[in-house]
């Protein structure tokens, strides 16, 4: 079977303002697709357009995925769509032992990772052709957890039996996801704030691969999930080997 074309496409891309998200925009534009950009921060939103030069197939929206009002308002406005894409996820302030833990920030996680992907399947899927698809990311510390990271641990193993469930109910319709390792993004500021640049030194030591993942190495997985027709339930491990060690 020939791959699904891209080129002429329209894609959705939640979170795409910046890291995986931003670098997946940038690749598809240059296949040709017209490109959805959705983030809740207008200035992020901004400065994604100047990074990607203000394409004329470059469109940009400001919604939160996790309120259901604007996720279903943002397909009725935006008519037929080939494949959607999530990258989104709040963690800020997840990554804590549990006595220090914030019941709002674990929420922020579930919202972002859970209910934003399922809203995003339950809205989108009748905008979506038979031949389109639905990619999320999960993440290694469903695999691989660690103190102060049992919240994301749990959601990303959520986020892949919603995978799982979603490829059967929505089918022929494919949902898939990318489980990325440790890439250097905006996101760890949050996490390790002036450590980063240490902790991912430290990681790229460990790992099988020699480096840690770029945001290139996530939107080439994502992109071979939305251009095979015979993949659907699966999850992509694109972690340099973290698993293994």
């Amino acid at each position: 079977m020939t791959a699904i074309r891209i080129e002429d496409a329209k894609v959705l891309i939640a979170g795409g303002s910046s890291g995986m998200g931003l670098a997946l925009a940038m690749r598809l534009l240059e296949e040709g697709a017209s490109v959805i950009i959705a983030g809740r921060s207008q200035d992020r939103l901004a400065a994604a357009r100047r990074h990607l030069a203000d394409h004329p197939k470059l469109e940009t929206r400001a919604i939160n995925i996790s309120r259901e009002e604007e996720v279903a308002a943002l397909f009725r406005n935006s008519g037929p769509i080939d494949h959607i894409v999530s990258t989104a996820a709040d963690i800020e302030g997840a990554y804590q032992l549990l006595p220090s833990l914030e019941l709002a920030a674990a929420q922020r996680v579930v919202e972002s990772k859970i209910y934003g992907p399922l809203l995003l399947a339950k809205h989108g899927a009748a905008h979506l052709p038979p031949s389109g698809s639905i990619t999320y990311t999960s993440g290694v510390a469903a695999y691989r957890p660690a103190a102060r990271g049992s919240v994301v641990a749990a959601v990303n193993a959520a986020l892949e039996g919603l995978v799982r469930a979603l490829a059967v109910e929505l089918a022929p319709i494919r949902i898939n996801a990318v489980s990325p390792g440790w890439v250097d993004t905006p996101i760890w500021s949050l996490v390790a704030g002036d450590a980063k640049q240490a902790m991912l030194e430290a990681m790229a030591e460990r790992l099988p691969a020699g480096r840690v993942g770029k945001p290139e190495d996530i939107a080439d997985a994502i992109r071979f999930l939305m251009g095979n027709g015979f993949t659907t339930g699966t999850i992509l491990h694109v972690e340099g080997g973290h698993r293994l060690v």
